[in-house]
């Protein structure tokens, strides 16, 4: 299943609604792009799997940081 791999982001469920307001199920799936990271702290790169909110706050405050935001070790990803 596709998931984020530090915030654990998912498909949620929702309904489909007609124009005779008749509802049906479906998915709402979230932008996950899988993305190749340099982290300084340890001198190399990770290949992670996040979505693109997740992206934008890597972005701003850097992985390390908003790893430990979620309590995630980056060394072991």
């Amino acid at each position: 299943m596709a998931k984020s791999d530090i915030t654990g982001v998912r498909r949620k469920i929702a309904n489909k609604v007609s124009h005779s307001n008749i509802k049906t199920k479906r998915w709402q799936f979230p932008n996950l792009q899988e993305r190749r990271l340099f982290v300084p702290e340890l001198g190399r790169f990770v290949r992670l799997t996040l979505s693109t909110s997740d992206l934008r706050t890597v972005d701003r405050i850097g992985l390390v940081a908003f790893a430990q935001r979620y309590g995630v070790d980056v060394s072991k990803l």
